[in-house]
């Protein structure tokens, strides 16, 4: 037992990163692991999606322990680590996905060409960047819901059941269930049509 002048354990970086602390992302640990999924993505993309499936499905098995998604190449990943995917998930291709905070993913989802879903950000003063400064903020994506070709979905972000977001569109901010969204920065278009019992979206 710590008397109660003895300091507090310290926290490794990788704590830090996935409590949304600043942390040091070329800390020794997470340069590896990040590594690791690097080759993992590598070896992925670089196989025939028809000749070489069997080995395909291996590798999204051990980067992200899955066995029913179907990710079309090329695909990127930060860690895998923290990226949790529900059943019947599909991604086109040039989608890149960065867990460096805890990312969940509903059942049913899909990802239009490359969409980019990314928990990591930076501090704004430059001295804390330079010195390789990171923060992050978990991601959370309800079941059901279709992302356009080229949305971002940013640090923070929780999206409710059934949501569209428009081709292009920048999610800097949070929306409930059964709305169709879109823009830079992306705001409520109109609800998904055949949810009229669901909860008002709100505008």
């Amino acid at each position: 037992m710590l008397s109660s002048s003895s300091p507090p354990p310290s926290k490794s970086e990788k704590d830090k990163m996935l409590a949304g602390e600043l942390y040091n992302a070329f800390d020794p640990e997470l340069v590896a692991e990040r590594q690791a999924a690097k080759e993992l993505c590598f070896q992925y993309n670089r196989l025939s999606p028809v000749q070489e499936n069997d080995e395909r499905k291996q590798i999204l098995q051990k980067l992200l322990r899955v066995d029913d998604a179907w990710i079309e190449s090329p695909f990127h990943v930060d860690y895998g680590l923290h990226l949790k995917l529900g059943k019947n998930f599909y991604a086109n291709h040039g989608c890149t996905i960065l867990d460096c905070n805890r990312i969940d993913i509903g059942d049913n989802c899909m990802l239009a060409p490359h969409v980019c879903i990314s928990a990591a950000t930076h501090p704004l003063e430059v001295e804390r960047r330079a010195r390789g400064e990171e923060f992050t903020a978990s991601i959370t994506i309800g079941n059901n819901v279709w992302i356009g070709a080229n949305a971002t979905i940013c640090p923070g972000i929780t999206l409710g059941n059934g949501v569209v977001v428009g081709a292009g569109a920048v999610v800097t901010k949070s929306f409930p269930d059964n709305v169709v969204i879109g823009g830079v920065p992306a705001k409520i278009l109109k609800k998904v049509p055949g949810n009229d019992n669901q909860a008002n979206a709100g505008k």
